[in-house]
């Protein structure tokens, strides 16, 4: 078990910061389908650039078997301005024809399985298997990696290094609710460049801020 770590998790929880509308969304939404296509949508794009696109998306298609009747220019003009926005369209487009087909529609839970679909990774993979099948699972992403650094619970290069630390190191019961209660404090608190450290219930366990202050 990482020291503090359940301060750390209650001192979030604390601050009662706000969540942004796409964070929500993924809370609630329990569809493996619509979670794995819409986590396609957010990377690389701001939480409020993804959550209205996502909501045209859900217009044309909710399951695989609509999307195969939605024309890639149409999907293109749905989810603009995410970025790489045609790459995505197409990636989903192609992931929709892919489970109806070999996999009856049904999103698989395993993580290996995920990650052989065109332009999943761990990321996408781990936020499948916890938001959308309620699964135990730790999605890593860039506010996920920096903070469990920042705060010296791992100390990890790489994305994928920070998910099996903290798997090593936390029990599973904790596991599904890191991602939204970092997302949270990185979008609100601990941002990349000028992280409001004095806003922070964190400091008295925060490495990044004893080597600052």
């Amino acid at each position: 078990m990482i020291k503090n770590f359940n301060k750390i998790i209650d001192n979030i929880k604390l601050m009662n910061l706000p969540q942004t509308e796409f964070v929500k969304f993924m809370e609630d939404i329990h569809n493996p389908f619509i979670v794995l296509i819409a986590c396609i949508l957010s990377l690389r794009t701001n939480d409020k650039t993804t959550y209205p696109a996502t909501m045209r998306m859900l217009k044309l298609g909710r399951t695989p078997q609509d999307f195969l009747n939605v024309k890639l220019e149409d999907l293109e003009t749905a989810i603009y301005p995410v970025g790489f926005y045609k790459n995505k369209a197409k990636q989903i487009l192609d992931i929709a024809y892919e489970l109806y087909n070999n996999y009856n529609s049904v999103v698989p839970k395993e993580i290996d399985e995920l990650i052989k679909f065109k332009g999943v990774g761990r990321k996408t993979a781990n936020l499948v298997q916890s938001k959308g099948y309620g699964l135990p699972s730790i999605c890593v992403d860039v506010h996920v990696h920096r903070i469990s650094n920042r705060l010296g619970i791992v100390c990890t290069k790489e994305p994928e290094e920070t998910e099996f630390a903290l798997k090593n190191n936390l029990p599973q019961d904790s596991w599904s609710e890191i991602n939204t209660l970092f997302v949270t404090l990185g979008q609100n608190i601990c941002k990349p460049a000028k992280p409001v450290c004095t806003k922070c219930k964190l400091t008295d366990f925060c490495k990044y801020y004893k080597l600052n202050n």
